[in-house]
């Protein structure tokens, strides 16, 4: 079962981390944000959603 919800956060993650790739943010932005995602893996992405994207 932790094998399936560390997959599901992987490819979260990864689906993230290539949407704040596809942003028009700023490349500093970009760089901070993916930082917060890989160190962050459950909490980057939310709040990526929450507060980054606009």
């Amino acid at each position: 079962m932790s094998r399936l919800i560390s997959l599901a956060v992987l490819i979260l993650d990864v689906v993230v981390i290539l949407d704040i790739l596809k942003s028009n943010k700023d490349t500093e932005k970009k760089i901070l944000w993916i930082i917060a995602v890989i160190f962050l893996p459950l909490i980057g992405p939310i709040l990526y959603y929450v507060i980054g994207k606009k």
